[in-house]
């Protein structure tokens, strides 16, 4: 679940790198700031994603990045591509940590 969780804030450091290369000619200062500060929070975010509030901070940053669209439009969609890919490494992650917790308790013969 980790691994995916990481795979997706991971990629979503780079869009904000483009989105914010995309908002440098055309939008204000303060938009500029608030996509750095995005994707320095997304940085962190790949740190402390061991713990549940890796998890809840990622969750935040999501709603945050789709966000970002006011300032750059298209990220409304790709940041909605990204949260979905954020629920689906949620789920898959689930199932496959039941899945490798039911190996460990019962190993194949």
């Amino acid at each position: 679940m980790r691994i995916l969780g990481s795979a997706v804030i991971g990629m979503e450091i780079f869009v904000i790198g483009f989105a914010l290369l995309l908002a440098k000619d055309h939008h204000s200062a303060l938009s500029i700031w608030l996509g750095v500060l995005l994707m320095l929070a997304l940085i962190i975010n790949t740190g402390i994603m061991k713990r549940k509030a890796g998890w809840i901070l990622g969750s935040i940053l999501q709603v945050a990045l789709v966000a970002y669209g006011f300032a750059v439009t298209t990220m409304f969609f790709v940041g909605a591509v990204f949260a979905g890919l954020w629920v689906a490494a949620i789920v898959v992650g689930r199932k496959g940590e039941a899945i490798r917790a039911n190996l460990l308790a019962n190993p194949p013969k």
